[in-house]
């Protein structure tokens, strides 16, 4: 079992920057390809990012493409999303989770584990 706690959302400007951080527990992190969605409201979940387990290869959803960095460090059990130029069009609720996979998904079903969100705001 995998649990997945973020952090790092909160109410930021157009145009500005935010950290969002996923800590995992467990021992076997390092085997997990991870990813992040969003969720809007009144609109599906989508995927954001994702990274392999060894942090080689990277996903993006071209809606954040060259804005938006995914990485995770094997030694701290934590994955990141570092979101710059923010639009108010990023505003979701934003999710981490992992696959038993190793390596880079982006289909939701592939991925067991899900944090419990991390809501991000972008004003205008």
């Amino acid at each position: 079992q995998v649990q997945l706690v973020e952090s790092g959302g909160g109410l930021v400007q157009a145009g500005g920057s935010r950290r969002l951080s996923c800590a995992a527990s467990g021992r076997t992190f390092s085997s997990y390809a991870m990813g992040w969605f969003r969720q809007a409201p009144g609109k599906q979940r989508e995927i954001v990012a994702a990274i392999d387990w060894s942090g080689d290869s990277t996903y993006y959803a071209d809606s954040v493409k060259g804005r938006f960095t995914i990485s995770r460090d094997n030694a701290k059990n934590t994955v990141y999303l570092q979101m710059n130029s923010l639009k108010p069009e990023d505003t979701a609720v934003y999710y981490c989770a992992a696959s038993t996979t190793t390596v880079l998904v982006t289909t939701m079903g592939w991925y067991n584990y899900w944090g419990q969100g991390t809501q991000v705001t972008v004003s205008s």
